[in-house]
């Protein structure tokens, strides 16, 4: 029996600066809330915009690297599982929830507050606790910690705000 796919891929910016709690165990537990516009035009050729809001949560290490990194504005990536909750409210009635259990983050552009940081980091929380290095086709190093544009495999650049990388190496060890 084949198994099911529940994978969800946003690119949004943060309403608000993360939420951080830790559970009994220590793990900490960052919630965020993200915005994601789309744009379309109508009939008339008038442009429309629609802002969906999910609301996101990271567990572990990545949930600890969110909490220092992200503020509010800033632009994220999240991949990651939906998940549909019901529970009994307060007042008796029976609520609906839905919420987006990342298991990849990795930030886009500077820092929303307008400080430094172009650089980007890419962390995968494997089943809500811990981390693995990298992102799938992309040339992550160090830890999982990503440095040049876009999320996909290319070529690799510092980001402006980085040291200069170390001349660990001479010439000849240069394959062409």
């Amino acid at each position: 029996m084949a198994r099911g796919i529940n994978k969800v891929i946003l690119v949004g910016n943060l309403g608000n600066d993360p939420d951080t709690k830790y559970t009994q165990g220590g793990m900490a537990v960052t919630k965020i809330s993200l915005a994601t516009t789309s744009v379309r035009k109508d009939r008339d050729g008038n442009t429309q915009e629609r802002t969906e809001w999910h609301r996101v949560t990271m567990f572990g290490k990545l949930g600890e690297i969110a909490a220092e990194y992200l503020r509010k504005g800033s632009q994220v990536y999240i991949e990651g599982s939906i998940r549909y909750d019901k529970y009994t409210g307060q007042d008796g009635v029976e609520k609906y929830s839905t919420d987006i259990i990342a298991d990849e983050m990795q930030m886009l552009g500077g820092r929303g507050d307008g400080g430094g940081g172009g650089g980007q980091r890419s962390q995968r929380s494997e089943g809500g606790e811990g981390y693995g290095g990298g992102q799938r086709g992309g040339g992550s190093y160090g830890g999982g910690q990503r440095q040049g544009g876009g999320y996909g495999g290319g070529a690799s650049r510092p980001a402006p705000n980085s040291p200069p990388p170390s001349d660990d190496f001479s010439d000849d060890d240069i394959p062409f």
